[in-house]
């Protein structure tokens, strides 16, 4: 896990509620989700995909996957964002899309001051399936199941709603260590 953007006296355990604005960063397909835990039950309050088409240019899709976004934060009020962090691509004109993609959805999650958090894909698909070389369709049903949904979320928002189990698990296992710490 890598803290990207936190101010010194923000503290995810210090909320009773935490809700966390997921992102799966694609220029085409971006993957979101909005999901809360209180005492200690997940929830996921609302998830989705922004679609662009491909008739768009991609200056567009960013200013698209930003007006949605914050359309996202403004409706649900999120405490903390958690984000998949680049994949490694063979192509660097592929690294170079999906990294523009990702900065529109760090702004959109920063303008709001969100505290960011990444996590790596692998690490993603670890938490929701448990092997990291899960496919999507996998993720996808291990996500419905896990939190309990009437319906098998695209595989774009189940990568969204995995990234926010990934940021709780890891938050819980923070708040412990810190625990044990103190304990000494």
């Amino acid at each position: 896990m890598a803290r990207i953007l936190r101010s010194a006296d923000e503290s995810p355990a210090s909320n009773a509620v935490e809700r966390v604005l997921a992102i799966d960063p694609a220029l085409r397909k971006t993957g979101w989700a909005v999901v809360e835990n209180a005492s200690g039950q997940l929830r996921a309050v609302e998830w989705g995909v922004i679609h662009n088409k491909p008739a768009l240019l991609p200056s567009g899709c960013l200013v698209a996957i930003r007006a949605g976004l914050n359309d996202v934060i403004t409706r649900h009020a999120p405490t903390v964002c958690a984000i998949e962090s680049t994949i490694f691509v063979q192509s660097y004109k592929t690294a170079i899309v999906l990294g523009t993609a990702r900065g529109a959805c760090l702004i959109a999650a920063a303008e709001h001051g969100l505290p960011i958090y990444e996590y790596a894909p692998r690490e993603i698909k670890q938490a929701a399936v448990g092997r990291g070389a899960a496919q999507k369709e996998q993720v996808a049903f291990m996500i419905r199941a896990q939190l309990r949904l009437r319906e098998t979320p695209e595989a774009d928002a189940a990568d969204a709603l995995a990234t926010a189990i990934t940021h709780f698990q890891n938050s819980a296992a923070a708040r412990a260590t810190e625990r044990e710490a103190r304990r000494v």
